[in-house]
């Protein structure tokens, strides 16, 4: 098989990445934490009316972002440089708006060159509103240095 030549500076332009810049404007500002135990990377998140898509829901699209947000989290987490290849997303019920949510994302296997994930967006109930499984192609190895965000 040929792998993809990518060529990312990972170091580049961070602060702007729209799912958890900080000086993103319009960007989602998520910040993840990781849990080395589990092996799982997680962040609360709280959408209001500017994310929606149906009256007083979360726009699907911005729920996959979300949760292709905390897969790549949980990959770099993991010591890799990646990007999404494949993801696949199953929408159990509506998003409030306006509630409280956390996102989180195990990883389920990994080898030198992919990294395959399962996410999930839940209440503090734990109840499973969206969950998608996902694999990411490893670019690089990483220097991790603050795994808590």
């Amino acid at each position: 098989m040929e792998w993809p030549k990518i060529e990312i500076d990972p170091n580049k332009d961070q602060d702007w990445c729209f799912g958890c810049g900080p000086n993103n404007p319009i960007g989602l500002k998520l910040k993840f934490k990781w849990d080395e135990e589990t092996r799982t990377a997680c962040a609360d998140f709280t959408p209001d009316v500017r994310l929606q898509g149906w009256a007083g829901f979360l726009h699907g699209g911005i729920a996959a972002c979300i949760m292709d947000e905390a897969i790549g989290w949980a990959s770099m987490f993991a010591g890799t440089n990646n990007v999404t290849a494949k993801m696949q997303v199953r929408y159990r019920r509506m998003i409030a708006l306006n509630q409280t949510y956390t996102v989180a994302c195990r990883i389920t296997r990994q080898n030198p060159r992919l990294i395959e994930t399962a996410a999930w967006i839940s209440d503090s109930g734990g109840t499973v509103f969206a969950e998608a499984v996902s694999t990411q192609y490893i670019f690089s190895k990483r220097e991790v240095k603050n795994k808590n965000g």
